[in-house]
């Protein structure tokens, strides 16, 4: 049989996206030991660096939990549509992973990009961008619709055909990409890598709150949908992290619930049941006409 053409099935790829998982995880623990190391040595190193770690963590926790919880939610969605409203049953070989990987990763890039210009997704999101560090640990710091909030941009891929495992490995690979890419200490590498390939750059953009770099750079791993949705801005002056107003908090549970809590207190001021859900849809920092 070719190479190309061999066939896995779901327990393979199910296998595949646990041992994906675990050893990112483990380079990843490593490379932040790393980080911590190297801001010891330069004497960086601050209690409240600490903190936001360790808050960093706690929501991971919180994150794995919901994604237990949600888990089943995922697979019964897509094996609502697969395999009876699937346009095509395609198989499960190199060539479909290679194609689910790039499709995933367009879901991705529109479901980054939703959750930056919607209410209800940045109350989620902005979980991830309040941090004013940027080292590995920050990649774990999620908020709490995180789990769940992506399955409708992934049900395309079901609807196609691609096996609903197939979709969760290639959805996993995305993120797990994203992971080490939140890094200080990795500065600009070799055009051609930077041209078509996210990067801790690229990334370091996104996570900036500088005018300039505002929901910019949402790619996972090619940056090639920025450049081509005219989302893409370079690397260019010092990245300030963080989200504005700033948090100003290590506590986990301000930090895991300050987007909802801040959501929450503008659906109660607004005035009519319209306002209230424009909140929910409209982009961060959209206000009510008659709102002074």
């Amino acid at each position: 049989m070719d190479f190309w053409t061999h066939l896995f099935d779901e327990w393979t790829l199910y296998e595949w996206q646990n041992m994906v998982d675990d050893w990112v995880f483990v380079f990843a623990m490593a490379f932040f030991l790393f980080e911590i190391v190297r801001l010891l040595i330069k004497k960086k190193m601050t209690w409240a660096t600490v903190g936001d770690c360790f808050a960093n963590f706690v929501t991971l926790l919180a994150h794995v939990g919901l994604i237990a919880m949600f888990a089943g939610v995922y697979l019964g969605a897509f094996y609502l549509i697969y395999p009876d409203y699937s346009l095509m049953l395609m198989p499960s070989n190199y060539w479909t992973i290679a194609m689910c990987v790039v499709l995933a990763d367009l879901a991705y890039y529109c479901e980054h990009r939703v959750a930056h210009r919607m209410g209800l997704g940045w109350a989620t999101h902005t979980v991830h961008h309040s941090s004013p560090f940027f080292n590995i640990s920050v990649a774990y710091r999620h908020g709490p619709l995180d789990a769940i909030f992506g399955l409708p941009f992934y049900i395309p891929l079901v609807l196609i055909g691609f096996d609903p495992f197939l979709v969760l490995l290639s959805a996993s690979c995305v993120q797990l990409y994203q992971t080490l890419l939140h890094t200080d200490t990795i500065g600009k590498l070799p055009k051609f890598y930077e041209a078509v390939m996210n990067t801790p750059s690229h990334h370091r953009v996104h996570h900036g709150s500088n005018p300039q770099y505002i929901d910019k750079n949402y790619a996972g791993i090619f940056i090639i949908w920025d450049k081509m949705f005219g989302t893409f801005a370079e690397e260019e002056e010092e990245v300030i992290y963080g989200v504005l107003p700033p948090i100003n908090s290590v506590n986990p549970l301000v930090v895991f619930f300050h987007g909802f809590t801040g959501l929450g207190r503008k659906i109660w001021s607004a005035k009519g049941f319209g306002n209230k859900l424009a909140y929910l849809v409209r982009p961060p920092g959209w206000r009510p006409k008659n709102d002074p």
